[in-house]
């Protein structure tokens, strides 16, 4: 199943049912019969129901946030309420149809838990009303530390270059575990360079694509080998019909440890002599700034729908 992360940096990749049961199985009977039974609690007689500090409301089961108190509202029929979501990818929504009648029914992203429902008679912005099962909550205020469960994922960056940037950060962006990929520019002299000036030739800047990542999900190295497979590092100052010193190739370190995999994996490479007596021209350097390309050249296969001759390095 393909990682997936939220627009504010959880990971919402759907658990396992075997996970989901073993976690299940350490919830009270009223929080399993709600989540894992999809029953109602009894109106007003949920915990949350009155809680107005500021905080965050998270699943019981698998502790990703869902609400959160600045969303919260009274309204009046005993569950607690809400006007939207903590994060709108954190919460599926479901057709129900029992009872006789149709409602929509939410339930938790990652662990499936039922939640409540959302009917739309909610007050502005959003016009919904999100009711909930406290027993399918867990509260934390303000302030208070969340478990690891409940916090976004720690990323770490890295920087390559290796030709045009479409085709990178494209493929990139596939890889299990990436959560962004952006094009830009990097090791130049010039600040804020645009696309023009990269292209004379005089600012020293290379293509170059900024690769956030989840490190328990996918590794540096893997980023590494995915790098080596998209592009052709023999040519110098160029990739395929792009030429000059911009499409050069490069990796653009942010620690020993960056530099050291770099430098091990090309020595790998010369060893393994995957390209013959070509040899490999890939600089690696510490990384200077990033300065983010025009916004017509982020996600520009996705628009444009164009191909490109980089290789998909995750089949």
């Amino acid at each position: 199943m393909r990682v997936r992360y939220s627009p504010s940096g959880y990971d919402i990749t759907p658990l396992p049912r075997h996970e989901v049961e073993a976690l299940a199985s350490r919830l009270d009977p009223e929080a399993f019969r709600v989540t894992q039974k999809a029953e109602t609690e009894p109106p007003f007689c949920g915990g949350l129901l009155h809680v107005k500090e500021p905080g965050v409301f998270t699943c019981v089961v698998c502790g990703l946030p869902l609400f959160s108190t600045d969303h919260k509202y009274d309204s009046g029929t005993g569950w607690p309420s809400f006007f939207r979501e903590f994060d709108p990818q954190h919460v599926t929504r479901h057709p129900d149809y029992s009872h006789g009648m149709v409602r929509t029914e939410i339930r938790c992203a990652r662990c499936g838990a039922h939640l409540g429902h959302v009917f739309p008679d909610g007050p502005p912005p959003t016009g919904e009303r999100h009711c909930v099962n406290s027993a399918a909550l867990r509260f934390y205020a303000r302030g208070r530390e969340l478990p690891a469960e409940s916090q976004p994922v720690r990323t770490e960056v890295a920087y390559f270059a290796g030709g045009c940037f479409w085709g990178l950060e494209h493929y990139f962006q596939q890889g299990p575990g990436v959560l962004d990929a952006q094009s830009g520019y990097m090791q130049g002299h010039l600040p804020n360079p645009t696309y023009q000036q990269v292209c004379s030739g005089t600012t020293g800047h290379a293509e170059t694509v900024k690769v956030v990542y989840d490190p328990k999900r996918i590794s540096y190295r893997r980023l590494l080998e995915a790098f080596f497979a998209m592009h052709d590092p023999t040519q110098l100052n160029r990739q395929g019909p792009d030429v000059g010193e911009q499409y050069r190739s490069g990796i653009w370190y942010v620690n020993e440890e960056q530099r050291q995999q770099a430098l091990a994996y090309i020595e790998e490479l010369r060893a393994s002599r995957r390209y013959g007596d070509h040899p490999i021209v890939t600089q690696v350097e510490p990384a200077k700034v990033f300065y983010p390309a025009e916004e017509y050249h982020q996600d520009y296969i996705a628009k444009t729908g164009r191909a490109c001759h980089v290789a998909d390095p995750w089949r």
